[in-house]
């Protein structure tokens, strides 16, 4: 049987991985996916090439200029379509069963919620649906009964390691984080830190928004909001440690004691094939992992104080609202001001303190709202840098 599948965000890290996994399934006779439509923002060469070899009905890019490029180099057959309302109009293809949102920042959300009205299987990658939207994708899939499958590694694991019990026997999530590339760096020295130190991740390739994110850990600040709308469970009942091996993707803890891991490489697409053909545990021959190379694992406590953005989006997190927006969005605008040098590494905590303490809150706030808001963000990170109340340490 063949399963019609879309991807949003095909020329990024998942994306591009996930059309992998879709060839080898389909080379091991295994599993058959009709890609029916792909999207990108930049990238239009990768794009063309991925539309030569899965054949899309349909594409989505970024703007109208883009939409002129790719023209010139697909078959006309192929219908192409721009911008946010492009994203949309694909989430909503009737024809597609499964939707991988590998989207990245918050124009993922809106896709998100409409591939869940839409009634199709969603296997997210975009976290910030859930870290900006997570209660009005929490009212939509009560609305419209579907499935949710993480395909973030944290949260891909702890998806299978809740299938050892029942919910209400779960005492506590425990995620694990890499440490980024500034885990063993003196404190005095990270605040300092250049774009290539922070982009040189130990152990993980991805897009240089999520490897800043990891380096700041950022990046676990939202997997906690993440976990916390995926499964239900208090903040309070959440946990991050610290585990440079990457091999312990997450755990939890069941009220008798036991604690369920997984465990496998540093390689994406072990989650990206479980999402695609769950509940099948299918054959391949991606590497495998040596209980005896990997004989010293190691944890670490989470220390504040060499990650102190990690603090500020918990905070957010917890107080919930539109706050969650205003830090993502913040978070967007303040890597690509450190990316141009504008502004020292350690800034990036200061500044996402800073537009915490001063947005103002809305409690339930609807799609537009967040909007607003992540809007607000992004233009206060250019004002307290150009205001001088960032970048002190740049120079």
């Amino acid at each position: 049987m063949t399963t019609n599948i879309t991807i949003l965000g095909s020329t990024g890290s998942i994306g591009t991985q996930t059309l992998e996994v879709i060839g080898d399934l389909k080379s091991t006779g295994q599993a058959e996916f009709n890609v029916n439509a792909l999207t990108c923002g930049q990238n239009i060469e990768l794009l063309a090439r991925q539309i030569d070899e899965f054949h899309p009905k349909v594409v989505g890019v970024k703007d109208e200029k883009k939409k002129r490029e790719i023209s010139k180099l697909i078959p006309n057959s192929v219908r192409v379509v721009s911008g946010p309302g492009g994203l949309v109009e694909i989430a909503s293809l009737p024809d597609t069963q499964l939707l991988v949102n590998a989207l990245v920042g918050f124009i993922g959300l809106e896709p998100t919620l409409t591939a869940i009205e839409s009634g199709k299987k969603l296997l997210l990658a975009n976290k910030e649906s859930l870290v900006v939207g997570g209660k009005l994708v929490d009212r939509s899939l009560e609305e419209n009964p579907t499935t949710i499958l993480p395909i973030d590694s944290e949260h891909n694991a702890i998806f299978q390691a809740l299938q050892a019990g029942k919910p209400k026997e779960v005492t506590r999530l425990i995620i694990t984080a890499s440490g980024g590339p500034f885990r063993d760096t003196p404190l005095e020295e990270i605040g300092r830190a250049t774009p290539d130190q922070a982009l040189d991740h130990p152990n993980w390739n991805m897009g240089h928004r999520i490897t800043c994110d990891s380096a700041t850990m950022v990046n676990k600040g939202f997997e906690i909001i993440e976990a916390h709308w995926l499964f239900g469970l208090e903040y309070e009942r959440i946990d991050a440690v610290i585990h440079p091996q990457s091999f312990v993707h997450s755990l939890i803890e069941y009220q008798d004691g036991s604690i369920i891991a997984e465990l496998g490489e540093p390689d994406m697409k072990v989650p990206i094939q479980y999402t695609l053909t769950y509940p099948d545990r299918l054959a391949n021959n991606y590497h495998r992992t040596s209980l005896i190379e990997i004989a010293d694992l190691e944890f670490r406590q989470l220390d504040i104080e060499r990650y102190p953005a990690f603090e500020v989006v918990v905070r957010a997190g917890k107080l919930g609202g539109n706050r969650p927006a205003a830090i993502n969005g913040a978070d967007e605008a303040l890597i690509d001001q450190f990316l141009l040098e504008n502004i020292s590494f350690g800034d990036i905590a200061t500044g996402l303190g800073y537009v915490l303490d001063e947005v103002e809150p809305i409690e339930d706030p609807t799609l537009e709202d967040l909007r607003n808001t992540d809007s607000w963000a992004r233009k206060k990170v250019k004002c307290l840098v150009a205001d001088k109340a960032l970048g002190t340490q740049s120079n």
